[in-house]
């Protein structure tokens, strides 16, 4: 019963918003309980260039784990391109309800951001897969979705250098 409840109060927690994502089909792991990316409920997610795309998943961790990483890749064409995350690649850095080690059965909310960066021009399509992996290197959730690159919001940013932009993150 309280594993039920948990559940509920962790997806009311995300605001019931869920993103009509794909299972993975390069790398493994399995689909996470809920993924919501901001802005976005049916893809292709546009995600502003020059920004933050903020990927909220809730997944019940599969076994005991010390750390966890977050690894992307860019489908473009026949192109695959490794999409580095800096710092937003230590998963546990920015679970929301927990820390890292996590036990088995835990029912965690992770908020992954993605900077959008000059190198994808505004109007590129691609698709994006998003794993989680353990301390072994070891998959466990991975989530598939197209995406465009639109102009930025607010258009602040137009003006600004983007090698102090990508200082920033």
């Amino acid at each position: 019963m309280l594993r039920l409840f948990v559940f509920l109060a962790t997806i009311l927690v995300v605001r019931g918003q869920s993103t009509a994502v794909n299972r993975c089909i390069i790398f493994s792991g399995d689909l996470p309980l809920n993924v919501y990316i901001e802005n976005c409920v049916t893809p292709p997610c546009h995600l502003p260039q020059l920004q933050d795309a903020v990927i909220n998943i809730v997944f019940r961790a599969p076994r005991t784990m010390q750390s966890m990483s977050t690894l992307a890749t860019a489908f473009l064409g026949i192109l695959v391109v490794p999409y580095p995350l800096g710092q937003n690649a230590i998963t546990c850095n920015f679970l929301q309800n927990s820390f890292c080690p996590i036990l088995e059965g835990e029912v965690l909310i992770y908020k992954l951001k993605m900077y959008i960066a000059p190198t994808f021009p505004v109007g590129t399509q691609a698709t994006v897969e998003f794993r989680v992996v353990d301390q072994n290197n070891s998959a466990f959730i991975c989530i598939r979705v197209p995406i465009l690159i639109v102009p930025a919001i607010g258009g602040s940013f137009g003006s600004r250098n983007s090698t102090a932009i990508a200082s920033e993150h």
